[in-house]
């Protein structure tokens, strides 16, 4: 029997998690915070209070055992859904060192487009399979997310990919191999870096409305265009524009989730989603004045460490 285990309920790992529940599959939940029923104890226990509410207005109750801490884990499983922030990789360096062998994969549920250097320090023998993912959700109540619109992700083309695709199957979660993932990664990446102004703003889409921030935000665009293609991405030239005209006629009051840590006074996952693009255009010599100016700005938002 396949096993799995989701680290990270947050939003992301809750749809996950309802999607591997969706699909028969036994996982468990490896979260921070203990669920706050009853029998939750140092042992793995039910969580009925975790819950997500689908795009129908269903809510599926997560009845998977849920553990807050890695002593807790008795041996590896075969898939691991690492749903993590990109900056909080390194600390669940102790989940992955229990869950994973080298019969493990580890499907990784986060930004960026450098997805197997920031995990496989932590996975051991481990497969890393990167992931892009397309999932509009949020929480909407302690202990209960809603999942906002139909959520996809995107895989490499391969055997793990087509492994990933079947574990998937028969949830909520639709999953598409592509034979460019780079590609892929840098379109969507470059969704996640014009999302950083809002999080500096602290407004949701509406302030996209503002010419002038819709032109910060297509330059800002353009320069991960330009880093992307110098990583070998087949990105059209069109995109920055899109990006931006989908933000101005969409719901003015969506956020994302870089916006939500923001406002919630939480460590912010910048450097996936706009330090990358700085560094890497630096190493190709990739002029990217924009993302010079609010990387610095992005690393000083969120708790205050000295």
């Amino acid at each position: 029997m396949t096993t799995a285990a989701v680290v990270g309920v947050g939003a992301i790992g809750s749809v996950f998690a309802a999607a591997l529940q969706d699909a028969g599959r036994d996982a468990v939940l490896c979260t921070r915070s203990p669920s706050p029923s009853p029998s939750a104890s140092a042992s793995p226990s039910a969580s009925p209070s975790r819950a997500v509410e689908g795009t129908d207005g269903r809510v599926t109750v997560l009845n998977a055992p849920a553990v807050t801490s890695a002593a807790e884990i008795q041996g590896p499983v075969d898939w691991v859904l690492l749903a993590v922030k990109a900056h909080q990789t390194a600390g669940a360096a102790d989940w992955l060192r229990k869950l994973t062998s080298d019969r493990t994969t580890v499907l990784v549920l986060q930004n960026g487009v450098d997805h197997r250097e920031r995990v496989a320090p932590f996975a051991g023998q481990a497969q890393v399979l990167p992931a892009v993912l397309w999932c509009p959700a949020e929480p909407a109540a302690p202990h209960l997310v809603r999942q906002r619109g139909p959520a996809r992700v995107i895989l490499p083309a391969g055997p793990a990919g087509e492994r990933a695709a079947a574990l998937l199957h028969g949830g909520r979660v639709e999953v598409e191999l592509t034979g460019d993932f780079v590609t892929q990664a840098w379109r969507k990446l470059t969704h996640n870096a014009v999302g950083a102004l809002m999080a500096l703003t602290g407004r949701t889409a509406g302030v996209f409305g503002d010419e002038e921030m819709a032109r910060l935000a297509e330059r800002l665009a353009a320069e991960c265009l330009a880093v992307g293609r110098a990583e070998g991405a087949q990105i059209d030239g069109t995109l920055p524009a899109e990006v931006v005209a989908a933000l101005v006629r969409g719901r003015p009051e969506a956020g994302s989730s870089i916006l939500t840590d923001r406002l919630a006074g939480r460590r912010l996952e910048w450097e996936a989603r706009n330090g990358v693009v700085q560094r890497l255009g630096a190493r190709h010599a990739i002029p990217t004045p924009v993302s010079d100016a609010i990387v610095p700005l992005l690393a000083c938002c969120g708790p205050a460490t000295g």
